[in-house]
């Protein structure tokens, strides 16, 4: 039971349906991994992507991510729920190889070296060039940020916790991260 610290009273804890998969993971039973996989690898790589900004580069980070959850999952100890770990997993193995090819060149998305204009679709996945090139100019824990609240819709709560941080250090580093956004997209429309 957990103390609800608005009223004070005792309420359940929520059930978190993927531990009886990695129960039987760890029994031994491979395809619950593989259950775990499905489950979760777009929500995986909409962050590796929102971090990374390169769909190869993201599908790489991906497999590394669960590579080392299915090597790790033993370590899962139960205090958050399965998808928040792996949500700080992937944004931490994210940030990691952002860093390491920050410097390596970036593709360009073909509509833009065409000069063509984004899609309202486009726009609303996060796909449009002036987008894209605003969130290149950002660090990668802005990116993760960004991608966590916006594609992801996680909660503060959520993201403090994908994060290793406090609610209220989620919400200033979101500050900080759309107000930097909205300084390099300005830049960009420019």
């Amino acid at each position: 039971m957990v103390v609800s610290a608005t009223t004070g009273r005792a309420k359940p804890e929520e059930f978190d349906e993927d531990v009886v998969v990695i129960e039987r993971f760890l029994a031994g039973d491979g395809s619950a991994f593989e259950a775990l996989y499905r489950k979760y690898y777009d929500k995986v790589f909409a962050i590796a992507k929102g971090v990374l900004l390169d769909s190869d580069e993201a599908a790489d980070a991906v497999q590394e991510v669960f590579t080392l959850v299915y090597r790790h999952l033993r370590r899962f100890d139960r205090r958050s729920r399965f998808s928040t770990w792996l949500f700080r997993v992937a944004v931490n193995r994210s940030i990691q190889q952002a860093r390491k090819t920050k410097h390596k060149a970036r593709h360009v998305p073909l509509d833009e070296a065409l000069g063509t204009e984004a899609t309202d679709e486009e726009r609303e996945r996060g796909d449009d060039p002036k987008i894209q090139e605003a969130l290149s100019r950002i660090p990668p824990p802005d990116r993760a940020i960004l991608t966590l609240f916006y594609w992801d819709e996680l909660s503060l709560q959520e993201i403090g916790a994908s994060m290793g941080c406090s609610v209220n250090a989620a919400k200033t580093r979101l500050y900080r991260a759309r107000e930097r956004f909205r300084a390099a997209y300005e830049e960009a429309s420019s």
